[in-house]
């Protein structure tokens, strides 16, 4: 079961909701039911009270449902037409978004929700993926909820085999064996290797070394999404039981398809939101690789947040690489000058190198 504090009960399976009953709650009112399949569950609705309860996307029987209405309760429909839950209680995982990857990725899950999303605007989609988004706020917050989260921010354009998709790999093995929970942007690149990282933390170096080595075979997603996230899939069946991290991918870059190695994926409509949820989970601090355009609106977005921050909510942030952030992309000493005199200016750290920032976060 998971509550919340105050009157608000929360939900989110049918073993829940019959656990409660069975306690003996019989008012309703401050409920959420989320997505429950409540057929065949008349007799026991038609014992609560059910005024004030909100039935969020639950499937029940036609006269279940009008018996709920008419007694108070708020029930939320199911948007008709649309490929995913949009009351889902629950983060994504890799194998439910890979589903159907063997007959080609424009089957899988995640494929056929990104080519629904294109669809011309209409009040029914953008309903659905507004409530989508809703509901994997609610989820994201909830599986980030006591943790010591640190978000690594990098390129997406980072190829496996390289020198920089190692360090990324290494660096997200060292936070996670830190305790802290990795969360990225949940897409290939750098992102794709923090997660890796991450996930072989309670293996051997040697373990990471294999699958740095197998995953170089398939360098790139582009020309096949297939071999590159079947080469992932095979990392994750030869070495099961990885370390938890966090995805936060977006369908807003369909053509790029999310990493297999966060095991829970928070996977969003609208960009600019799940860039601020990113954020605003990163208690423990970000980490920013060598990037671009992305990276850097990630760093000057996380800047902001930290230069109003109280005191004590500002979170450490950590760039990697000199050359890149001092003259690639000059981020440094504008950062340098913002932090001037703020409570944030000595969270603010340039590393020359990923081995340098775990004994920061860890402070």
């Amino acid at each position: 079961m998971r509550t919340r504090q105050g009157s608000t009960v929360e939900v989110e399976s049918v073993a829940d909701f019959e656990a409660r009953v069975a306690a003996g709650a019989s008012v309703l009112s401050g409920w959420h039911l989320q997505a429950l399949d409540l057929r065949g569950q008349g007799r026991t609705l038609r014992t609560l009270d059910v005024a004030g309860a909100l039935f969020l996307g639950c499937t029940m029987d036609p006269a279940d449902e009008e018996s709920v209405r008419a007694r108070g309760a708020l029930v939320f429909p199911v948007v008709p037409g649309t490929p995913v839950d949009s009351y889902r209680a629950r983060l994504y995982t890799p194998e439910e978004l890979y589903a159907g990857l063997e007959d080609g990725y424009e089957s899988t899950v995640d494929a056929r929700v990104y080519a629904w999303s294109r669809q011309p605007r209409s009040l029914d989609l953008t309903l659905a993926q507004a409530l989508h988004d809703h509901a994997i706020d609610d989820a994201l917050l909830a599986a980030a909820e006591n943790r010591r989260v640190v978000g690594v921010m990098g390129g997406h354009g980072v190829v496996r085999g390289s020198a920089e998709y190692t360090a990324a790999a290494r660096l997200g093995a060292e936070l996670s064996r830190a305790g802290l929970t990795v969360a990225t942007g949940g897409g290939p690149g750098a992102m794709e290797a923090a997660n890796l990282g991450a996930y072989l933390s309670g293996h051997s170096p040697a373990d990471l070394d294999g699958a740095l080595d197998l995953l170089a075979t398939t360098p790139s997603f582009s020309p096949s999404v297939p071999e590159w996230a079947g080469a992932a899939l095979e990392v994750t069946s030869r070495w099961p039981d990885g370390a938890e991290s966090l995805g936060v991918p977006t369908w807003h870059y369909g053509h790029e398809p999310p990493n297999a190695f966060a095991t829970q994926v928070a996977k969003y409509f609208r960009n600019a939101v799940r860039e601020a949820v990113l954020l605003q989970i990163a208690t423990a601090g970000v980490v920013f690789l060598p990037g671009a355009a992305g990276t850097v609106q990630e760093l000057f977005q996380d800047a902001c947040e930290n230069y109003y921050a109280d005191a004590s909510s500002v979170a450490p942030m950590v760039l990697v690489g000199r050359e890149h952030w001092t003259r690639t992309l000059p981020a440094w000493p504008l950062l340098q000058s913002l932090a001037d005199g703020r409570s944030m200016s000595p969270h603010v750290h340039l590393v020359d190198d990923v081995t340098d920032v775990p004994a920061i976060l860890a402070t």
